[in-house]
């Protein structure tokens, strides 16, 4: 295998760690993410339900577009504290970003933190369930429209 080059994979030539090739996957998931939930939150009506469905939408529509590979991915990021801490930075992020689209529609205290991370852990789920066959990508689209419309409501109580 050495004499005809590939005693080493050609990937780790240019990311050198498994680690650093998994940071390479999952900003390359977020970037493509974070492209396609901002073009569609700005193409859309300021009405709630818009909103909701556009956030829904774009998240699982996003992981079906990677394929099985993703999930994969999140599971193998939770491994390592670097790779963690990266997750957690972009997981933050999209908090963020939802946390502005849907502010209109909050209630006087706003949503509170642990929703928002319902919120994307249900996001993660549905979208895992639908890419490997579970459930629908439309039942995951429509439970998690559900769970965000639930969220903005116990805000305005």
């Amino acid at each position: 295998a050495e004499q005809a080059g590939v005693a080493k994979p050609v990937v780790y030539d240019h990311f050198r760690t498994r680690n650093g090739l998994l940071t390479a996957l999952y900003q390359d998931f977020d970037a493509r993410q974070t492209a396609l939930i901002d073009a569609a939150l700005e193409g859309s009506a300021s009405v709630l339900e818009e909103k909701a469905s556009v956030v829904a939408s774009s998240y699982v529509e996003c992981v079906l577009a990677q394929g099985r590979e993703i999930p994969g991915v999140l599971a193998a990021l939770a491994g390592s504290p670097e790779l963690e801490t990266v997750k957690r930075d972009y997981q933050l992020d999209f908090i963020e970003r939802c946390r502005k689209a849907l502010a209109p529609f909050t209630g006087p205290r706003g949503i509170m933190q642990a929703g928002f991370w319902a919120m994307l852990g249900a996001a993660e789920t549905l979208s895992h369930a639908a890419a490997t066959g579970e459930i629908t990508a439309q039942q995951a689209r429509d439970e998690l429209y559900e769970t965000i419309i639930a969220m903005i409501e116990r805000s305005n109580r």
